[in-house]
């Protein structure tokens, strides 16, 4: 007997997709923020990264919340609430993150503006945690897969007009303003921007708290004890403060009072710092895995080989995906990249952000029940449309959109890897990684337009792995599935390591190479070269780890998106 599919809600979903389009709105707008403050405030390129460390914090910081109430209390909060009332719950602390931001903005401090930013993003954690599964149970399971890369898909475009809205708020026009000019600005329009995103999120909150056809999602499934594992957590969380606390310090020291050799020493020691809050991490997942195949009691899903290495695997795609948007405005200011101000690197910013939509609008087709002649006619037409949309995008916001015309190569290139990956996660990691690590190697041997190309393009090859890293992670994880699912959300703290320590690098390899302007910034590219090469190696040895364990990950299906 044939089973009735359930009927998708699409007036709940409807009002659900607009979250995920504030994701990526402010996610990639920061790309723009960064270097407006790094010159307004007279930040070096650390200092300014510490807009993603603060922002992607408080993932981490949330999903922990969450988790710990579901280890100690054995009870899902988000399932407790209700997935509406958890991303209404959400939406309102967004609001106040805002109106955060609106006080730091009248006080004139970098420090509140990174508290308010903080607050937003924790919001955002406990909107994320509640909005995925809610995307699946607004229908029927076997479409589920479907409406969560919708929902990806709005993420992108978000992201992709993001830089572009922020740009006009914060400079007005789409003319070029100097970075000298921009120190003369009045922040003002930060007010009227913030002031509108609370306005939004305010809006949002109300729309799915008086909705209707929203219904409670409240859910009773227990959490899987895993005390260990949220002890190492809480451990590894101190001693990431404790990694920080030393390097905030140093910059009470006035660097102008220092030779070029001890301005040189202080990058070391701030370095040295940054590089152990990465081996805290590194360290503490590997040694937690290596604890549980001996003893799993109280790890809970970290005895699972694939979930601890698909962990580091989230931490440094999702590093390396904010990294190379957040210091690639930096990166366009050197003379060997055109010079370009901060105000009119929009539309590479934009552009950077676009190859996720083109990338993941690409990599939905095969959630839908397209015939095969279908798929492949639109694998090769939607990432056309959608590069056609971030142009058309800037264009309408006046910017000069020639320099990037010739990127459609790259999409090409995206195209044909699309095809060879077949739609296999393993297969289809491995493959954008590669691409990745030769696209950074590009651009750190060459300059100008092929580096410039080059850089944009790791946005190609991240903007399919979110779904091929969760599911090969989650594979075979069974009645673990969830809290997998919940350790995975918290790496999303690569965002706010990874390009502090690319900033750091930079600074670090500029304070010896004094007589080479842009070389920091340049050769700091390493940073992500070096991250796609970890999901080179991911991509390969999960492939071994699933088949140990009787999975064949050649069938295992991609779902969602971030």
């Amino acid at each position: 007997m044939s089973q009735t599919k359930q009927p998708t809600n699409t007036g709940a979903l409807t009002t659900l997709i607009v979250v995920f389009f504030f994701w990526g709105f402010i996610a990639a707008g920061n790309s723009v923020f960064i270097p407006f403050c790094k010159n307004y405030f007279e930040l070096d390129q650390f200092q300014s990264q510490l807009i993603d460390f603060a922002f992607y914090l408080a993932y981490y910081i949330g999903a922990l919340g969450l988790f710990a109430y579901g280890a100690l209390g054995g009870k899902d909060l988000v399932g407790k609430w209700g997935y509406k009332k958890s991303i209404v719950y959400g939406l309102l602390f967004s609001a106040i993150g805002a109106a955060a931001m609106i006080i730091a903005v009248n006080a004139n401090t970098f420090t509140g503006m990174l508290v308010g930013l903080f607050i937003v993003a924790l919001g955002f954690s406990l909107q994320q945690t509640a909005a995925q599964p809610f995307a699946i149970a607004l229908g029927d399971p076997s479409t589920g897969t479907s409406r969560v890369s919708l929902g990806g898909g709005i993420n992108s475009f978000g992201t992709s007009i993001g830089p572009i809205v922020v740009a006009l708020a914060l400079f007005g026009t789409a003319a070029a303003i100097t970075d000298e000019q921009i120190k003369q600005l009045s922040l003002d329009k930060v007010i009227i921007l913030y002031t509108a995103v609370g306005g939004l999120f305010i809006a949002a909150a109300a729309l799915f708290h008086f909705s209707k056809k929203v219904p409670a999602g409240i859910s009773d499934e227990k959490m899987e004890p895993a005390r260990k594992a949220l002890s190492l957590l809480v451990i590894m969380t101190g001693v990431l403060i404790a990694m920080f606390v030393p390097i905030f310090d140093s910059y009470k020291i006035d660097p102008t009072s220092l030779t070029d050799a001890g301005r040189h020493d202080l990058e070391t020691y701030r370095l040295k710092w940054l590089l152990g809050a990465l081996a805290t991490v590194v360290v503490g997942l590997l040694a937690a895995n290596f604890t549980a195949q001996k003893n799993e009691k109280g790890w809970g899903a970290m005895k699972y080989p694939q979930l601890v290495l698909g962990m580091l695997a989230i931490f440094v795609y999702v590093g390396v995906e904010v990294a190379i948007g957040s210091n690639l405005g930096e990166l366009l200011k050197q003379a060997d990249f055109g010079s370009i101000s901060s105000s009119a690197i929009a539309p590479y910013v934009s552009m950077y952000w676009g190859s996720m939509m083109i990338g993941r609008w690409a990599g939905a087709i095969s959630a839908f029940d397209f015939k095969k002649k279908t798929q492949q006619y639109l694998t090769f037409i939607v990432p056309i449309i959608a590069f056609g949309i971030v142009i058309a995008l800037n264009s309408i916001a006046q910017y000069d959109m020639s320099p990037l015309y010739w990127y459609i190569i790259c999409v090409f290139i995206q195209i044909i890897a699309f095809y060879l990956s077949q739609n296999k996660p393993a297969k289809t990691l491995l493959i954008f990684s590669l691409v990745g690590v030769i696209a950074m190697v590009l651009g750190i041997f060459t300059k100008g337009t092929v580096a410039t190309y080059a850089f944009l393009t790791g946005g190609l090859a991240c903007s399919i792995m979110w779904p091929s890293i969760f599911s090969l992670s989650v594979s075979g994880l069974g009645k673990y599935t969830p809290q997998g699912s919940a350790f995975l959300i918290m790496m999303i703290l690569g965002g706010g390591i990874i390009p502090p320590i690319q900033g750091k690098i930079a600074d670090y390899l500029q304070s010896s190479h004094l007589d080479q302007p842009g070389y920091g910034i340049h050769n700091s590219f390493w940073v992500p070269a070096l991250c796609f090469a970890y999901l080179v190696f991911f991509a390969i040895a999960v492939k071994g780890i699933l088949k140990k364990q009787g999975i064949n990950y050649e069938e295992t299906e991609t779902s969602g998106g971030h």
